[in-house]
């Protein structure tokens, strides 16, 4: 399991994957952008590296890995989980009560 909530992602070459680690950070990172030299994508890469020296706290990098995902329009909408539905409907059946 992952160090975060997974995000998936779609590269602009189509590949899609689930990142929810540092090390899915820099696989990501390495992949299809749309734009590296964009300031979001550097800051990302940079803060992924003091991480890894851990100069850096992983959520901090994490989180500006995302913000570059999102800015560059590569973050791929989630799915509720089948667990979310089942807890709604408890709670739906609660609240009738």
């Amino acid at each position: 399991m992952g160090q975060f909530l997974p995000l998936k992602v779609k590269m602009v070459d189509g590949t899609i994957m689930n990142v929810a680690c540092l090390a899915d950070v820099d696989i990501a990172l390495n992949g299809k952008w749309r734009n590296t030299a964009d300031f979001r994508y550097l800051e990302a890469a940079r803060l992924l590296e003091a991480a890894k020296k851990g100069d850096c706290k992983p959520s901090v990098a994490f989180a500006a890995f995302t913000l570059a995902a999102r800015q560059q329009g590569l973050v791929q909408p989630a799915r509720p989980s089948e667990a979310l539905g089942m807890f709604d409907k408890v709670a739906f059946s609660i609240k009738l009560s």
